[in-house]
């Protein structure tokens, strides 16, 4: 029997860990582990070591915290001071940044109508801008309608997505729909307001947007 054996399990009785036990009886960890792996502790005994081992956890849990926080206020003062660098779009800037929107959301096949479907309440807002403003179509030639989910509700849909593009309720309809890709895949709150699908009968406006399209493209390149 090891000199330090009767040391080392007297200690372990007591509360203290492997690397404490190393420490004090001036042994190799790895004989504390192998000499105490079968001995049975008392109550206490596994509390004061419950509480040791707990306590790393807790303090990396907190460190884990303070930084995810620290992360956070750094990403919003990043995020609010480069926000300031944008200023109010142009008429130019305004018919770019709605070119692009039609580009990646819009209808681009179809060559009779005009078409742009989003579920983002801001993207809708510029869009529309995009439309009054630059193409000039008023807004009583808005065919304006809502996708829906079975778990959205229709009022509170309607209301607001009259609020966000300001037009008359009166102007809005529903398709229920769900697609088959995210059947029993999408989360129950998902889309809490449909997406909502905006378009208007116009050919020459459709190329329009196509020529600016190919410019920009042009350019571009």
């Amino acid at each position: 029997m090891h000199l330090k054996y009767q040391e080392v399990i007297k200690l372990r009785k007591r509360g203290k860990s492997y690397r404490e036990i190393a420490k004090i009886a001036g042994v190799s960890k790895n004989s504390v582990s192998r000499w105490c792996k079968n001995l049975k502790l008392s109550k206490v005994a596994q509390k004061i070591l419950e509480k040791k081992s707990n306590y790393p956890k807790e303090l990396f849990r907190k460190y884990n915290q303070l930084k995810a926080k620290r992360v956070q206020i750094e990403n919003l003062e990043i995020e609010k001071k480069f926000s300031k660098e944008i200023q109010r779009p142009s008429k130019y800037e305004l018919k770019l940044i709605g070119t692009v929107l039609h580009w990646a959301e819009g209808n681009k096949r179809q060559p009779y109508r005009v078409q742009f479907a989003n579920s983002d309440p801001n993207i809708v807002r510029i869009y529309l801008r995009f439309l009054r403003e630059i193409l000039q179509v008023r807004d009583e030639k808005f065919l304006v309608s809502i996708r829906i989910h079975p778990n959205i509700n229709p009022s509170r849909a309607i209301k607001f997505w009259a609020e966000v593009t300001k037009l008359p309720k009166e102007q809005f309809h529903f398709v229920r729909q769900i697609s088959i890709a995210s059947q029993r895949k999408r989360p129950f709150n998902s889309l809490p307001h449909g997406t909502l699908d905006v378009r208007f009968h116009g050919r020459p406006k459709f190329f329009q947007i196509k020529g600016w399209i190919d410019g920009i493209i042009r350019q571009a390149n």
